[in-house]
């Protein structure tokens, strides 16, 4: 199921460092972002082998998760917060703000053929 994880974060007066290295759990293959979002949902699928780790860089949103036995709802909204979606979890990014950027790092490259679209049977989940 998907879980937070916390990224190191170094503050002092002149700004913010937050680091990802040693934390995420696959080699980073794709990066990519999303903003600029009306009141549309993203997502709206799952994997057959890619894990994903979200973070919102700025603003805030909500992803739903749903592993097929587990339902949860997470909110990203600060920088240090890194959502760690496993392949098995059909999920949905939403409630963007209106600056919201949110970067999501992948196991694998783009691939047409990993995609699941279809939600779990109603009679999985709670």
């Amino acid at each position: 199921m998907a879980h937070i994880i916390n990224l190191k974060t170094f503050t002092n007066d002149r700004g913010n460092l937050t680091v990802i290295e040693k934390i995420i759990p696959f080699d980073i293959k794709r990066i990519f972002y999303i903003y600029g979002v009306d009141n549309s949902e993203r997502g709206g699928h799952r994997h057959k082998k890619t894990i994903q780790a979200a973070i919102c860089l700025q603003g805030k949103c909500t992803i739903y998760n749903n592993n097929g036995n587990e339902e949860q709802v997470f909110g990203l909204d600060i920088p240090e917060k890194c959502l760690i979606i496993k392949p098995e979890d059909w999920h949905t990014m939403y409630n963007f703000s209106k600056d919201a950027i949110l970067m999501v790092l992948a196991s694998d490259y783009f691939d047409q053929d990993d995609y699941i679209f279809e939600k779990y049977p109603e009679s999985n989940q709670k």
